[in-house]
């Protein structure tokens, strides 16, 4: 009768705050963004953004579509687009990312690989996810004769 409405995930939106004062050890996996300003121990994959606050201290491995650092990472730290490490911020790990910026007083220590991913329009997406299902349609004949012809199923 009543239809749940389906929210959509904003990756620019801070929808985990892992806060001051606060311990966490395991994995966190999120579509949205992440705050950190307690400690964390363990990896995060992120789709959204991720943003270690002043007070933070990130002992792991992160992966996320922007990565802004103005507290402590130790790690190897992948951002898809941009990493910044602002002027309090201290990264001791390898990073690959798009984009990178340090503020003066930032420090990193370790090597850095420029990577260049585009991130593609939403007309792009649609066209891949088309092509996808029309490779998905496709399939081998089901005549065993080792003919390799192709039959279109809908």
């Amino acid at each position: 009768m009543f239809k749940k409405k389906k929210t959509k995930i904003d990756p620019n939106m801070t929808d985990t705050l892992i806060g001051e004062g606060t311990q966490f050890d395991g994995k966190i996996r999120s579509a949205a963004g992440i705050r950190i300003e307690g400690q964390l121990t363990g990896d995060i994959d992120c789709t959204g953004d991720v943003t270690i606050g002043e007070t933070g201290v990130a002992r792991s491995n992160i992966r996320a579509r922007h990565i802004m650092l103005a507290g402590h990472v130790t790690g190897n730290v992948t951002a898809i687009g941009k990493l910044t490490i602002k002027a309090t911020g201290n990264l001791s790990g390898n990073l690959s990312a798009q984009e990178l910026s340090i503020e003066a007083g930032g420090v990193f220590q370790g090597s850095s690989k420029m990577e260049y991913q585009r991130e593609s329009t939403p007309d792009e997406a649609k066209a891949l996810a088309a092509a996808s299902k029309e490779k998905d349609s496709l399939v081998k004949s089901p005549v065993g004769d080792g003919s390799n012809a192709v039959l279109k199923t809908w």
